[in-house]
């Protein structure tokens, strides 16, 4: 059973940054495509970052800029390193593996306060 763990979120000030984990397990990792996706209170979950098995990056707007998404292919783990953190980016962060034949893996989510 693929597992996807999330780890990092937590409460961080506006302006500060916070580096969130997701480790897979039983999974062949290098072949997904993975990437991170949000849910504030009362919307929709969207796509925040993602990184394809090919190496190609990409961001929803409101992001763009401020937060980094990586991966390592040996360690089956995937990153997003979140800077500049803004109210709006409170949410609920979930990692997600996608297959090629957009199959989804879904991790229970690590939740990310912004207040001060």
């Amino acid at each position: 059973q693929v597992q996807l763990v999330e780890s990092g979120g937590g409460l961080v000030q506006p302006g500060g940054s916070l580096r969130l984990s997701c480790a897979a397990s039983r999974i062949n990792f290098n072949i997904y495509t993975m990437g991170w996706y949000r849910q504030a209170p009362g919307k929709q979950r969207e796509l925040v970052a993602q990184f394809t098995s090919g190496g190609v990056t990409r961001y929803v707007d409101s992001v763009k800029g401020r937060f980094t998404i990586s991966r390592d292919n040996v360690k089956n783990t995937v990153y997003l390193q979140m800077n500049s953190l803004e109210p709006e980016d409170m949410a609920v962060y979930y990692c997600n593996a996608k297959s090629w034949t957009n199959f989804d893996f879904w991790g229970q989510g690590t939740q990310v306060t912004v207040s001060s």
